[in-house]
């Protein structure tokens, strides 16, 4: 049976002895509406450490649109049953005036990490992030901590916030994990309208194409026909499409960039909005 701990006093009391039984501590942080890539992480948790634990808090302080918190999916029950399925151990699921008993007013230098692509069209987005994840951090004190690689642009921050603030913790990027048709798990799909849904799978064979006409297009040509291919369905308007360093995110001109190169997109799908990544090399 999983415990469940809504106050960090009973958690870190719970934890301590877990810690001085010697057993590894791996904990997935997630804000609830879990689906099977959240459930791909915690799998993984469970196979490489003793002892799993889950968060499930949806950050208030990570979302600069007040009607996307409102209506972010959540289904607690759901949720648990599926942790208890994947064999966590225990879940944390506070409410926020346990996690921020006063206003969190950290402002966290990521110089330009957080500036491009998400950071640019989310400002305090990445801000939230680092703030909630180095709480719970805190809280929890795993020995590793896993992250889905969907969110790539979140991963390289938390990568960054770990060593700025010098946790000995792992932090373990896990695949993405996609439906049948190719569109990666979210647990904004749920809030996509029969018809955006039917249109979203467009995204990821878009990417795929993409790859395929490296040695036709110039990076510029590629940005062009990504965006192109995207707006040409009408249930479906990209926001960006980028092509970056997979260490920096800064963006490439040349396909002969020394370092790896990641293709990092945002598209609306209606009023929900859908993010994906492909390693082009």
């Amino acid at each position: 049976m999983v415990q469940v701990f809504s106050r960090i006093d009973q958690l870190r009391e719970h934890l301590k002895t877990v810690r001085n039984a010697g057993r590894s501590l791996g904990f997935v942080p997630t804000m609830g509406a879990l689906h099977d890539g959240h459930i791909s992480l915690v799998e993984r948790c469970v196979a490489e450490n003793d002892y799993t634990i889950v968060s499930i808090f949806v950050n208030p302080t990570q979302f600069n649109d007040k009607n996307d918190l409102k209506n972010y999916p959540r289904m607690p029950e759901k949720d648990l049953k599926m942790l208890e399925g994947a064999g966590a151990n225990a879940v944390f699921m506070p409410d926020e005036s346990e996690i921020y008993p006063e206003p969190d007013n950290r402002v966290f230098d990521f110089g330009m990490l957080d500036k491009v692509m998400e950071g640019k069209f989310r400002p305090g987005h990445f801000n939230g992030v680092a703030q909630v994840v180095s709480k719970l951090f805190d809280i929890v004190e795993p020995h590793k901590a896993y992250f889905g690689q969907k969110d790539y642009q979140q991963l390289a921050i938390i990568r960054e916030m770990v060593k700025q603030l010098g946790y000995k913790i792992e932090i373990v990027g896990c695949p993405i994990v996609r439906e049948a048709d190719g569109l990666a798990m979210s647990s904004r799909n749920l809030l996509l309208s029969p018809e955006h849904r039917k249109s979203a799978p467009l995204i990821y064979k878009t990417l795929q194409e993409a790859r395929n006409k490296m040695d036709e297009l110039s990076v510029k040509q590629m940005i062009d026909w990504v965006e192109n291919q995207i707006n040409a369905d009408p249930n479906l308007k990209i926001e960006y499409f980028e092509l970056v360093d997979t260490n920096t995110l800064l963006p490439v001109d040349s396909w002969n960039h020394s370092g790896g190169i990641i293709g990092c997109i945002a598209v609306w799908a209606g009023s929900i909005r859908l993010i994906d990544n492909l390693i082009f090399k």
